[in-house]
């Protein structure tokens, strides 16, 4: 639903920044909701926008966006990537470092040991990162995913000498003094409220099929601090 957020011909950082911070959030690409993809091609693209004749500008504008000082990727909305500006960012940390029932039921022993890795280090650079992790040597990447999209970690993209993509890690705490957050967090309750209701505007008439991270698990509910690493 894009009815009033126009797809310009041609889009620069400048444009899209500015919808951002008119809107909050904006994903990269889905196909009903207001995404960067959409507002580049002018309409959302079923399946993989790389082959798109403009994927090479979706990209490049991607990048000049994300890199921006008001801009933050996270995997927020139905766990797809999402650029969120930075009025929204005192209540994305606030709900990323309540370390609530819904955030930690269910995780393995691995992302638990890797959570509490980087709890102690406070970031992770790719590099850094077992390349295998306990108990089962697995490959990390399941276990940065599973603390990602849960908002237990804050990840950066980069690209490694080889040319590969990879993830940065940092804790909450650490983005909120690297980037400068001077605003008070909300309470928990009410920075759930501010995305919830910020994501309801945005998604208009598509608002049942956008899932906030709380609400594709279990209802939040606080729980004891675990001792790190779990037992």
């Amino acid at each position: 639903m894009l009815q009033k957020r126009v797809a310009f011909p041609y889009v620069d950082t400048t444009d899209l920044l500015a919808i951002l911070q008119r809107d909050g959030l904006m994903l990269m690409s889905d196909s009903s909701l207001p995404s960067l993809v959409a507002l580049v091609a002018g309409g959302p693209i079923g399946g993989s926008w790389w082959g798109h004749p403009r994927g090479g500008e979706i990209y490049h504008l991607a990048n000049q966006l994300v890199d921006q000082p008001d801009v933050l990727l996270v995997k927020l909305v139905s766990t797809k990537k999402t650029f969120v500006h930075r009025r929204l960012w005192p209540a994305l940390v606030a709900v990323g470092q309540a370390r609530e029932r819904w955030q930690l039921d269910g995780l393995t022993e691995a992302p638990l040991a890797l959570l509490a890795a980087l709890d102690d280090a406070g970031c992770l650079a790719w590099d850094e990162v077992l390349p295998v992790l306990p108990p089962n040597a697995g490959r990390p990447t399941e276990s940065v995913n599973a603390l990602e999209t849960r908002l237990l970690i804050h990840t950066s993209e980069v690209h490694t000498p080889s040319g590969a993509h990879a993830r940065n890690l940092e804790t909450w705490s650490t983005l909120v003094g690297r980037v400068g957050i001077d605003a008070a967090l909300p309470e928990v309750a009410e920075a759930r409220r501010q995305l919830e209701t910020t994501l309801a505007e945005l998604a208009g008439d598509s608002v049942m099929t956008a899932r906030l991270p709380w609400l594709s698990h279990s209802r939040s509910q606080p729980v004891r601090r675990r001792q790190w690493p779990p037992a």
